[in-house]
C-alpha cells in the first residue's frame, strides 16, 4: 500500500511537472504567434499607408487638372458673353443712331408740312372773309328783292315749318296710335275675355230695405206696443226705421246701414217665434241677434280668405272682410265684388306671369275701406290704406288699394291689374245700377269737358256716356289739329271724370260751301 501510494504520488507530482511545462510551451507559442500576427499588421498597415499616400497624390494630380480646366472653361465662357455683349451693345448703337436719323427727317416732314398747313389756313381765311362779303352782298340783294328783312324771313320760314311738322306730327301720331292702340286691344281683349270666361260670377242686386213676414196682422199691434212702446224700444236698440204700413202680413226694415238692418231682421225674427214682445226682451234679443251678426262676419271673412286661398292674414282684417257682405255699391254686394276681383286679378296675373296670390290678395282687400266709411269719416280709400298700413300688409297691397280709383299714379303690374278686374266687375252687365240723377249729371260732366276746350262747335254724349261726338269749327281747327285737340280732350275726361268701361271720343269737322243760284 505504501508503494503504491507513492507510485501515484510520483505520478501526479509527474503529471503536475508536465503541465506546467505544456503551460509554458504553450505560452511562449502564442507569444510567438502573436508577435509574428503584429509583424503582419504592421507590414499591411505600413502598405496601407504608403497606399493611402499614393492615391493623395494622384487624386489631388487630377484635381488640379479639373481645377485648371474649369478655370480656362470658365474663362472662356466670359471671354464669349463679353464679345456678345460688346457685339449687341455695338447694334443697339446702330438702332439708335438710326432712330435718331429717321426722327430727324420726320422733324423736318413736320417742319414743312406745318408751314404748308399755315400757308393752307390762311387760304381759308381769305375764302371764309370772301365767302361772308359775297354772303352779305346776296343777303342785301335777297332783301331788296323779297322786300324782307332777315328776321321777317327767318320768322316766315319757322311758321312753315311749324305747320309741316304739326302735320308731320300729327300722321306720326296717328299711326303709332292706331299701331299700339290695335295691337293692345287685341291682347287685352284676348287676356280679358280668358279671364271673365274662366270666372264665373252671379247677377246680384240688393236693396236698403228688408221685408219680414209675419204669421197675421194682429201680430202688427202686439209690436208696436201700448202707446208705441215695442217699436220704440225696437228703433232705438237697433238704430232701423220700422215701416208698418198696409202691407198684409209684413213689416218692412229701412235702414242705409246693412249690418244694423241685419240686426234688427233677425230681431223680429226672434220676437215673433218667442211671442214675447216687451222693451226687456227686445234688448234681450237685440243682444243675441248682434252676436249672431258677428259670428256670421267672421265666418264669411273666414270664407272669403278660404275661397282665394291667401293666407297669413290678420284677424281684424278678416272681421272687415266679412262687414263687406252686409255692404253694398250700387245695389253690387261688395264681398261679392272684392271675390269676383280677386278672382279676374289672380286670372290676368297668371297670363301675365305675375305673383297670382298677391295679385289675388290685393284684389280681394282693394275695397276694404267701404267696411269702414259708415263708422268713420274719410274716403274708402283713405280708410282702406290706413287699415292696411295698421295691420301691416306689404307696400305693393297697399299701393293698390291707393291706386285703384286712380287717386295716385299705379307704379306697379299688380295696382294695373286690380284697376282692370275692378272696372270690368263694377262695369259688366247687371253688376251696378245707377241713379237717374247721377246718370245725368255724369253726361252733363262730360259735354263740359268737351266744350271747354276752343274750336268745339258742339258735343253730345250718347250710348249712356260711353260715346261723346264733338263738332268743331272747321276754320279754328284744322285736320291736323283735330287729332290733337281728341288727345288732350280724353286726357281732361281721364283727369276729372269717374266712369266705368271707357268713353270713346269721336271727333267730326267738316266743311260745307254753299251758294244761290238766282
Amino acid at each position: 500500500m505504501p508503494n503504491i501510494a507513492l507510485i501515484l504520488v510520483g505520478a501526479a507530482a509527474g503529471g503536475l511537472v508536465f503541465g506546467i511545462i505544456a503551460y509554458i510551451l504553450g505560452i511562449q507559442y502564442r507569444k510567438r504567434k502573436a508577435e509574428g500576427i503584429l509583424g503582419s499588421a504592421e507590414e499591411e498597415a505600413k502598405r496601407l499607408l504608403n497606399d493611402a499616400i499614393k492615391n493623395a497624390e494622384a487624386k489631388k494630380k487630377e484635381t488640379l487638372l479639373e481645377a485648371k480646366d474649369e478655370i480656362h472653361r470658365l474663362r472662356t465662357e466670359a471671354d464669349k458673353e463679353n464679345r456678345e455683349r460688346r457685339s449687341e451693345i455695338q447694334r443697339q448703337e446702330r438702332r439708335l443712331q438710326q432712330k435718331e436719323e429717321s426722327l430727324d427727317k420726320k422733324v423736318e416732314n413736320m417742319e414743312k408740312k406745318e408751314e404748308l398747313l399755315q400757308k393752307k389756313t390762311k387760304e381759308v381765311e381769305d375764302k371764309l372773309e370772301e365767302v361772308e362779303s359775297i354772303k352779305k352782298s346776296q343777303f342785301e340783294m335777297l332783301e331788296r328783292i323779297s322786300g324782307l328783312t332777315i328776321e321777317q324771313a327767318r320768322e316766315h320760314l319757322l311758321s312753315k315749318l311749324e305747320t309741316e311738322l304739326t302735320h308731320e306730327k300729327a300722321l306720326r301720331l296717328t299711326e303709332f296710335e292706331q299701331r299700339f292702340k290695335d295691337e293692345a286691344d287685341e291682347k287685352a281683349r284676348n287676356i280679358l275675355s280668358v279671364c271673365i270666361q274662366r270666372c264665373a260670377a252671379d247677377h246680384s242686386s240688393e236693396a236698403t230695405i228688408s221685408v219680414v213676414p209675419l204669421p197675421n196682422d194682429d201680430m202688427k199691434g202686439r209690436i208696436i206696443g201700448r202707446e208705441g212702446r215695442n217699436i220704440r224700444a225696437l228703433e232705438t236698440a237697433t238704430g232701423v226705421d220700422l215701416i208698418i204700413d198696409d202691407t198684409p202680413e209684413a213689416i218692412t226694415l229701412s235702414c242705409f246701414d246693412p249690418v244694423r238692418r241685419e240686426v234688427a231682421r233677425l230681431t223680429l225674427e226672434k220676437l215673433i217665434a218667442d211671442g214675447r214682445i216687451h222693451p226687456a226682451r227686445i234688448e234681450e234679443m237685440v243682444a243675441k241677434a248682434q252676436k249672431e251678426v258677428e259670428t256670421a262676419i267672421k265666418k264669411e271673412g273666414e270664407r272669403a280668405v278660404l275661397e282665394t286661398g291667401i293666407h297669413n292674414i290678420n284677424p281684424e282684417i278678416v272681421k272687415l272682410l266679412g262687414k263687406l257682405q252686409y255692404r253694398t255699391s250700387y245695389g253690387q254686394n261688395i264681398l261679392n265684388h272684392s271675390l269676383e276681383v280677386s278672382y279676374i286679378c289672380g286670372l290676368l296675373a297668371a297670363e301675365l306671369g305675375e305673383d297670382v296670390t298677391l295679385a289675388r290678395r290685393a284684389g280681394l282687400l282693394h275695397d276694404l275701406g267701404k267696411a269702414l266709411d259708415h263708422e268713420v269719416e274719410g274716403s274708402h280709400i283713405q280708410l282702406g290704406v290706413e287699415a292696411a298700413k295698421k295691420y301691416r300688409e306689404s307696400d305693393a297691397v297697399i299701393h293698390a288699394i291707393h291706386a285703384h280709383h286712380g287717386d295716385v299714379e299705379a307704379k306697379t303690374v299688380i295696382a294695373c291689374l286690380v284697376q282692370a278686374a275692378d272696372a270690368v266687375s263694377a262695369a259688366r252687365p247687371g253688376a251696378r245700377r245707377e241713379n237717374i240723377e247721377n246718370y245725368i249729371k255724369r253726361l252733363e260732366k262730360l259735354e263740359e269737358i268737351a266744350n271747354s276746350f276752343n274750336g268745339v262747335k258742339g258735343s253730345y254724349a250718347i250710348q249712356a256716356g260711353r260715346e261723346i261726338r264733338i263738332m268743331v269749327k272747321p276754320e279754328v281747327i284744322s285736320d291736323d289739329q283735330m287729332i290733337l285737340t281728341a288727345r288732350d280732350i280724353v286726357k281732361k275726361i281721364e283727369n276729372e271724370l269717374d266712369y266705368p268701361g271707357q268713353v270713346k271720343v269721336n271727333v267730326i269737322r267738316e266743311s260745307r260751301a254753299v251758294d244761290y243760284a238766282k
